[in-house]
């Protein structure tokens, strides 16, 4: 998935378009961008495993912030970017 796609799948689910179950499916069957080491694959498991848990909760919770993740998978995708343009 490019980053543009998957920018489009999270502003979707911030908009309320795009549900946690569906987001988190599309974004795990997709491999990671050329050029991104296996690390950033690493914490985007982990972004979704919070995120997908995070949808089990009704409202936010003091554990799972749905803001709060949709910060971290938002900045994942900053810091993707940054890593892509440098290499």
């Amino acid at each position: 998935m490019s980053l543009q796609a998957f920018q489009h799948a999270l502003d979707q689910l911030r908009a309320g378009t795009l549900d946690v179950p569906t987001f988190c499916q599309r974004l795990r069957a997709e491999p990671l961008p050329p050029g991104l080491p296996p690390r950033f694959g690493e914490v985007l498991g982990n972004l979704l495993d919070r995120t997908e848990s995070g949808a089990l909760f009704g409202g936010e919770s003091c554990s799972f912030s749905q803001e709060d993740l949709n910060a971290s998978l938002q900045l994942w995708i900053d810091k993707a970017r940054e890593r892509l343009a440098g290499s």
